[in-house]
């Protein structure tokens, strides 16, 4: 018996938004407002992200045989290249995250941003499924504080907003 007590009182309470106050209705459209900013964003970040991978992978099929000994610009960060020469038309040298690179063949490498690349696509379904719910919830939120001006609007009470 202590325990369904218990269970109960750490059971989140579902409340209507129709039985909440303009004020009420007004911190609940904030609150989903940054939420969903922050889901967009890092939406943004997934997607820039995923390119970037899609960009490694594009680089990775440009290390031919064909290109052995001829000039290229070595990138040695996101805005500073050096000139150098391809020696080595088998291998590249992989960032697999937090500092370490790691030695793959060509086939390899591919695979590898691949991997990330698929990865990422399926946090993005995920999040943009996440971001659309937002977005009806608050919709649906926003209708509900329409009606609610519009009656307070016709009983000739002043509009609480905060």
């Amino acid at each position: 018996m202590a325990q369904t007590a218990a269970a109960a009182a750490a059971a989140p309470q579902q409340i209507s938004v129709t039985d909440l106050d303009i004020p009420q209705l007004s911190d609940v459209r904030r609150q989903l407002e940054e939420e969903l900013n922050h889901l967009t964003n890092s939406f943004a970040q997934l997607k820039q992200a995923q390119s970037k991978f899609k960009n490694c992978v594009e680089n990775v099929k440009e290390v031919k045989p064909e290109n052995k000994d001829k000039p290229i610009l070595v990138p040695l960060t996101n805005s500073l290249y050096v000139p150098g020469k391809l020696a080595d038309t088998g291998n590249v040298i992989v960032d697999v995250g937090t500092g370490y690179f790691v030695k793959k063949t060509t086939p390899q490498a591919i695979q590898h941003y691949s991997a990330k690349i698929t990865y990422l696509q399926s946090n993005l379904d995920t999040l943009e499924e996440t971001i659309t719910k937002k977005r009806e919830n608050l919709n649906y939120l926003l209708s509900v504080m329409q009606q609610k001006l519009a009656q307070q609007q016709q009983e000739g009470k002043p509009i609480q907003a905060s």
